[in-house]
């Protein structure tokens, strides 16, 4: 197949890139670097894009099989004053917008678009188990979902198939939130964060970019599906499973005053999570390669 990725130069990105070439899939990126990236295979098709139109890229939807759609500025890349707020829903309701209009303008349309979007669409939880079946909080996370995942919606109108993927936290040392968690335990500081009680809901690197894979070839594959790993931790087990790996202690909690005072109201997702399962992967039949934390993160952190 000829798969489209925005946003291919990403950590996720680029790790899903290798992996469809691997597997014999043509890859084409598109992205808002001005040229291709060094780390991108050089079979790869690149082109540049504004992030808001289909100006230099949108001609490419009539070549594509699928379409990924990964766009979307770091959710904790800044904290969330009001500016940044804005450019978080603009990333990805443009981004959704510009492949509504180049797949509406195509005249061979791809058959179908993976759209990304997070388990924050379900908000803070407690111990219920969250499928797919749960709707959305009204927080602020929940709200950027739902723009997010109902930005690409009207090309199912065109017949083309969607598969919305809720990830959980990604495992991966190149990039996302496992750097900054490892951190501490190499100082023999590391521990849960606040009451260690909340839920927290992960997922392997490899897992991640293989069911979008099996995703986009499985034509029985439609609407929402959560992408974490079949077996959540509460964050204080996540943070011992983290401590045996390094061998290191799990000992020193990180107190929710000082993260409310460096992250601001970004903190609330460090505080808070969902016990959230794959159900709709698993019905389809995918079988994961992680599918527990300590060995996720022994593979990881190898």
């Amino acid at each position: 197949m000829h798969i489209l990725i925005t946003a291919g130069t990403g950590t996720i990105g680029r790790r899903l890139v290798q992996h469809l070439i691997q597997h014999g899939h043509l890859v084409t990126v598109v992205s808002r670097q001005p040229y291709k990236p060094a780390s991108l295979p050089a079979m790869i098709n690149f082109a540049r894009w504004d992030g808001t139109s289909v100006e230099g890229w949108g001609h490419l939807v009539e070549e594509v099989d699928a379409i990924v759609n990964l766009a979307g500025a770091g959710i904790a890349d800044a904290r969330w004053s009001e500016e940044r707020k804005k450019e978080l829903f603009d990333s990805r309701v443009n981004a959704g917008k510009a492949i509504v209009e180049a797949v509406r303008a195509a005249e061979n349309k791809p058959k179908v678009l993976i759209q990304a979007s997070a388990v924050g669409y379900y908000g803070p939880q407690q111990d219920e188990i969250i499928t797919e079946a749960t709707g959305p909080a009204n927080d602020f996370l929940a709200a950027l979902c739902q723009q997010w995942e109902a930005s690409s919606q009207p090309v199912e109108d065109m017949g083309v198939r969607r598969v919305i993927i809720r990830s959980g936290v990604v495992l991966d040392m190149k990039g996302g939130a496992l750097p900054r968690m490892v951190m501490p335990f190499r100082f023999f500081a590391g521990g849960p964060v606040g009451s260690g009680r909340q839920w927290f809901s992960w997922v392997h690197h490899h897992d991640e970019v293989n069911a979008i894979r099996f995703l986009i070839e499985n034509d029985s594959a439609r609407g929402p599906v959560n992408l974490t790993a079949p077996n959540p931790l509460k964050n204080r087990d996540f943070a011992k499973a983290l401590g045996r790996v390094m061998k290191r202690p799990a000992l020193a909690p990180v107190p929710s005053v000082v993260l409310k005072i460096l992250f601001g109201e970004m903190s609330s997702t460090l505080l808070t999570g969902q016990r959230v399962v794959p159900e709709r992967l698993q019905e389809l039949g995918y079988e994961f390669k992680f599918p527990e934390a300590k060995m996720a993160l022994e593979d990881v952190l190898a």
